[in-house]
């Protein structure tokens, strides 16, 4: 792209559930408040956690059996439906509501940010499109990955990297799950069926909806090359300077407030 904009780049340890959210909060809203840099963030999670997207009801969380696995749930500040986070790159992108890629509202911007999520796919060696628009569900799913979004991308049909966004106090925060490898059917683990033939039934619409990226490409993707891949891939689509950073300390700050309320 002819046109440049400068980022930070933020590449985080894995971490808890909690954290990982509070984190996007305090970006978003030091973003909006011009205290932090249009940022890029690549981030994993340590133990395996649920998250849900911020209406969905936490009844539809199996709480007991996700205990019994020492997994962990939270709440996104983003919309959609559940998430098994484990085994994969998360990615965060914030910028000002006016910045030229966040402009126009939600599914313009999903548009622009594709590029880039297609080209970092590209560089792993994995040939995904991106969906059409579509109609609002009338029953959506309880799993993200059961079911492409508007603007999602797909390899062969079947669902690969999910994204959401938020929009308030003047900008924007669009973060997205690439699986990277492992069972996508162990989210039915985590979630409430009538009995145990629904769950299998669960289980098994997930694994022939999606894919990991490990097996989109026939070879095993780590986290490192899928960070490297997002982050060449990005820069390159969408005419990103790139500089690590990392947080400042208004935004520890904040997150430290956040995951105490979390408790």
């Amino acid at each position: 792209m002819e046109t440049s904009w400068n980022f930070r780049l933020l590449l985080m340890p894995p971490a808890a559930g909690a954290w990982n959210m509070a984190v996007d909060e305090a970006v978003l809203e030091a973003v909006g408040r011009g205290e932090a840099p249009p940022t890029l963030r690549l981030y994993a999670w340590s133990p395996p956690c649920l998250s849900l997207g911020r209406h969905q009801p936490a009844e539809e969380v199996a709480h007991e059996r996700l205990a019994s696995r020492g997994w962990e749930w939270v709440r996104r500040p983003t919309g959609g439906r559940a998430i098994l986070h484990t085994d994969e790159l998360t990615y965060a992108l914030v910028a000002p509501a006016d910045h030229p890629l966040m402009r126009g509202g939600v599914l313009p911007s999903y548009r622009r940010i594709a590029a880039g999520l297609l080209e970092a796919l590209r560089l792993l060696g994995v040939e995904a499109q991106m969906e059409g628009e579509r109609p609002p569900e009338k029953q959506p799913a309880a799993v993200c990955f059961e079911t492409p979004s508007s603007y999602e991308i797909t390899v062969r049909g079947r669902k690969l990297l999910g994204s959401a966004q938020a929009r308030r106090g003047g900008a924007v925060l669009q973060h997205g799950s690439l699986p990277l490898w492992g069972d996508l059917g162990r989210i039915a683990d985590a979630l409430r069926f009538p009995d145990e033939r629904a769950r299998e039934a669960g289980r098994a619409a997930v694994r022939q909806r999606a894919l990991t990226a490990s097996e989109a490409a026939g070879r095993e993707i780590g986290w490192w090359e899928a960070a490297d891949a997002f982050r060449r891939g990005l820069a390159a689509a969408l005419g990103l300077r790139l500089a690590f950073g990392v947080l400042t300390e208004g935004e520890l700050a904040r997150v430290a407030a956040l995951t105490r309320g979390a408790d």
